[in-house]
């Protein structure tokens, strides 16, 4: 939506004038009480035609779309007994003042065992209906819908689930179709055939610890993501160098996690003058992705302290959570869809900011039981947690098997 007139409607002078979309749905609907869906509010855009969103907060508003004026109709129209749910994806793009006069109502994304529930419970029966297939209705098993959803889906919700059950569903019909033997049960090993290589990987827990290289957590519009920072280090005079399409919050969660650890070298056992003859170089993989957020601020100093004591750290540690200046991990959001990333990825254990302890109420108790979850409230806790001892590797790169259980504890 860009015209503003869609709202307001168009003055009566105007050939062919219409009153706006509110006025009209009320009209259809035959009451003045409905309730109304607008959905995808934050994709609304501003061109020479108006700015929909300034139109907006006279009808939102309860204080004053008692008196909302239609252009059309020229005469004051009481909204107040309508009521107005909104849908967005993202909260940044919806401009404040109109934010202001909404209640928002944050849903979070499903975890595997919901996704798996509405797959049998509706979307399964759905897709047999619509590929022709009531005559030979065909019968997935809880292992081959997983495989799906780890193997071929990243989403918060379950559109993409939908579609490749769709595909499995077009590609039995076209068999049937063939002549050949209708598939009773899909298997597990029948997945990749009929849908192509797995597309997403995300098993971290079998990877080595390396110095340098931290997991973390990231919440997407799509759900939660496991992240790797990874830091190196060469002659240089004190320069940073920031790569992987980082954004600014990022990129200034980088230079303060470098300060921090400048300050307090001696406390994590890093030589104080690391930073006069050498360059720093930080980067996420993933560089076509962009990536942003004040949640990295750990993650970075713990592969910097990594790479500057040379120590591994572990791999199968997860962690998010903001570093200040003085040290402090301050909140973070997105909690349940970064636990339930890293639980998908193979990771058991994450490190959460201790002021986040409330946050877990959305997580259901199969996850908490199965999950490792610690929380911290200092940088130290976090590498007493994450830093392995120096291994006996000559090129120091791997940890030692025989150690790789305890962690490191400060100097």
């Amino acid at each position: 939506m860009k015209d503003e007139a869609e709202i307001r409607g168009h003055r009566r002078t105007y050939i062919g004038a219409l009153p706006g979309r509110i006025i009209q749905e009320i009209c259809r609907g035959g009451g003045n009480n409905p309730v109304f869906m607008l959905d995808e509010v934050d994709k609304i855009g501003q061109d020479f035609r108006g700015d929909p969103s300034s139109a907006l907060l006279e009808v939102l508003d309860p204080e004053q779309n008692n008196t909302f004026t239609d252009h059309y109709l020229d005469v004051p129209f009481d909204l107040s007994r309508v009521m107005f749910i909104t849908t967005a994806n993202l909260l940044d793009p919806i401009p404040h003042a109109l934010k202001d006069r909404m209640e928002v109502i944050q849903l979070s994304g499903y975890s595997d065992e919901e996704k798996l529930q509405i797959a049998f419970k509706y979307l399964i029966p759905k897709q047999i209906v619509e590929n022709g297939l009531e005559r030979y209705p065909l019968e997935f098993s809880e292992a081959t819908v997983l495989k799906i959803i780890k193997d071929y889906t990243r989403e918060a919700g379950v559109r993409s689930l939908e579609r490749k059950i769709a595909s499995v569903c077009r590609k039995a019909a076209k068999e049937i179709a063939q002549k050949k033997t209708p598939r009773g049960v899909i298997k597990p090993d029948d997945v990749e055939k009929m849908l192509g290589p797995r597309s997403y990987f995300s098993d971290v827990a079998a990877e080595e610890d390396r110095i340098g290289v931290v997991t973390g957590l990231a919440w997407t519009a799509s759900g939660g993501d496991i992240i790797f920072i990874e830091v190196a280090r060469m002659e240089g005079n004190k320069g940073l160098t920031l790569t992987g399409s980082l954004g600014e919050v990022m990129q200034e969660s980088a230079k303060t996690a470098l300060s921090f650890i400048r300050s307090h070298a001696e406390a994590f056992g890093v030589d104080p003058q690391f930073f006069d003859n050498s360059d720093i170089h930080l980067h996420v993989p993933s560089g076509a992705i962009p990536k942003d957020g004040p949640s990295a601020g750990i993650t970075i100093a713990t592969a910097l302290i990594s790479l500057l004591s040379g120590r591994p750290a572990r791999r199968d540690v997860a962690m998010t959570g903001e570093l200040t200046l003085s040290g402090r991990i301050l909140p973070i959001g997105g909690v349940k869809e970064k636990v339930l990333a890293a639980r998908r990825a193979g990771v058991r254990t994450v490190l959460l900011p201790e002021r986040n302890r409330d946050s877990l109420q959305d997580l259901e108790e199969d996850v908490l039981k199965e999950m490792n979850i610690v929380f911290v409230d200092s940088l130290q806790e976090v590498v007493r947690r994450t830093i392995l001892p120096a291994p006996r590797s000559q090129h120091g790169l791997y940890r030692d098997e025989a150690s790789s259980s305890s962690a490191l504890p400060l100097s």
